[in-house]
């Protein structure tokens, strides 16, 4: 599943609760400290208001020319993007590409509007930088997301690339019929699509990530993506918590199919890395730094099996430059953050940045491109770390 909703530090972007907020003379004076001490869905909610109302720091800077990537035939002007859960309505997509995200996932979001879970339903784990969330994808449903989509699409530029995952309701009697209905729904509004069948809070949905339930879900997709007007790239979203057997499978069928790309990995059901701290036995998906090492494995062990040229967004655990670099060098082509923001700020954007370009002019390569696949056979051993 996705990574959770949660507040994040976006320096002037804090309050101790959304509507006090709203009312404050004082935001720009508020801290990071003030949203950790939150409940973190108002605090989650506090962000989203600011970025609407643009209380948010602008990018002023271009990006160096070390980061440009092409993915899908997109061009990146950075390759790192905010992962899907943080803008689940579509609401501030463009406001992420000002602050200086090369890209944005918003979502998920199903056919019909819903709740998701009974609250609490989000916890943090500030000891180990980690997120436990069974959100049970919350959203307005694709409908208001399209209407938000389509209107920012009028001021759409290379520099804003917006990708929709899609998922299906819990209440769904096809879950495969709503994906389809996302392609339908999206494809013409959408940079690219990802088909969320990893997610562990909704009931049966990774039953989906099985052969013969895979095999239709790319057949069916896959279909109505050809009868769209216009050719949109489509990634299928897998969990960290797959054998090498069912990683075999997906593989096989991935390349039997037109799919677009990968996106590895969804939160883990795991609890192994973090037993100890509080909240861990919370029900749900984990997310955050204890999850970078086996999502970054399954990375490189996918990107053996279906080779040099898929394309492969890695996400899961990043958190510093040297944890964006090693994604790379398993084998992701772009990155996608978010927990890590929680706990960091949206200064680890710039860090991360950086630390990208030093890594360009250190490995004498031309651009980001050149640091993929460097490490892939050792991470995918499960002798990587950082």
């Amino acid at each position: 599943m996705k990574p959770p909703s949660i507040g994040v530090s976006i320096g002037s972007v804090l309050g101790k609760s959304l509507g006090s907020f709203l009312r404050s003379d004082k935001v720009k004076s508020m801290t990071r400290d003030s949203l950790l001490k939150m409940d973190p869905e108002i605090a989650h909610q506090t962000t989203i208001a600011a970025l609407r109302m643009g209380v948010t720091p602008v990018q002023t800077s271009v990006d160096s020319e070390k980061l440009k990537t092409n993915i899908c035939g997109l061009e990146l002007r950075n390759p790192i993007g905010m992962a899907a859960g943080f803008d689940k309505n579509a609401q501030v997509s463009a406001a992420l590409g000002q602050i200086g995200f090369g890209f944005c996932e918003v979502g998920t979001i199903t056919p019909y509007s819903q709740e998701g879970n009974e609250k609490p339903r989000l916890f943090r784990l500030t000891q180990s930088q980690a997120i436990i969330n069974r959100m049970g994808f919350n959203n307005e449903g694709h409908e208001a997301a399209y209407q938000r989509l389509k209107k920012q699409a009028k001021n759409h530029s290379n520099s804003n690339i917006v990708g929709v995952n899609i998922g299906a309701n819990k209440d769904s009697e096809d879950f495969v019929a709503d994906y389809v209905k996302g392609v339908k729904r999206f494809a013409d509004v959408a940079d690219y699509l990802t088909i969320n069948i990893s997610s562990p809070n909704t009931k049966g949905l990774r039953d989906l990530q099985s052969y013969e339930a895979l095999k239709r879900l790319l057949n069916e997709v896959l279909a109505e993506r050809t009868r769209a007007k216009i050719f949109v790239p489509v990634f299928l979203k897998v969990a960290p918590d797959l054998d090498e057997k069912e990683l075999d499978e997906i593989a096989k069928l991935v390349l039997q199919s037109d799919l677009d790309g990968l996106i590895i990995s969804n939160t883990t059901i795991s609890r192994n890395m973090i037993e100890a701290e509080e909240n861990s036995s919370e029900m749900g998906g984990l997310s955050g730094k204890p999850l970078f090492n086996l999502s970054t494995m399954r990375l490189a062990q996918m990107r053996q099996r279906i080779g040099s040229e898929m394309p492969i967004i890695g996400v899961g655990g990043i958190h510093s430059a040297k944890s964006a670099i090693a994604k790379m060098n398993a084998g992701a082509n772009a990155i996608q953050l978010y927990s890590a923001l929680v706990y960091q700020g949206m200064e680890l954007l710039d860090e991360i940045k950086l630390g990208l370009e030093k890594e360009v002019t250190r490995t004498k390569v031309d651009n980001v491109s050149g640091l993929v696949g460097t490490s892939v056979d050792e991470w995918a051993s499960g002798k990587g770390g950082i």
